[in-house]
């Protein structure tokens, strides 16, 4: 019986461990979708360009919290006529330092991208 263990419980720990850092991918991923989606949002409420893009940067930027290594990346395009749509792409370089044992590098780049559309009676000044 305790042969089985000795050999089972580093299996299982193993194990353990490569849950808890799929985890972290998956969470990683959906921080920084919910920041693509958050970004998106906000530049579709604004007048011009110039505005979206500073809109989006900052509500990525609000969103991640801090949870990049650093500033994330948005990029900003779209149809920016009413009735149009406005594309935010984030691009983030998570910290996966926990999982890193595991073959992980400890910096992982996710990137998301969301599309909101415009309000098709909104006035372009």
């Amino acid at each position: 019986m305790s042969v089985e263990m000795v050999l089972l419980a580093p299996v299982f720990l193993l194990f353990l461990l490569l849950l808890v850092g799929a985890g972290r991918i998956v969470e990683a991923q959906g921080e920084v979708n919910g920041a693509a989606r958050d970004a998106a949002r906000a530049a579709s409420v604004e007048r011009d360009f110039g505005a979206a893009q500073s809109a989006a940067s900052a509500a990525a930027a609000a969103s991640l919290d801090g949870g990049c290594g650093g500033a994330p990346g948005v990029s900003t395009s779209g149809d920016w006529r009413p009735g149009g749509s406005v594309r935010v792409e984030v691009t983030c370089q998570v910290d996966l330092g926990s999982v890193a044992g595991f073959g992980f590098s400890a910096v992982k780049s996710m990137s998301s991208t969301a599309v909101a559309p415009l309000e098709q009676f909104r006035r372009v000044d």
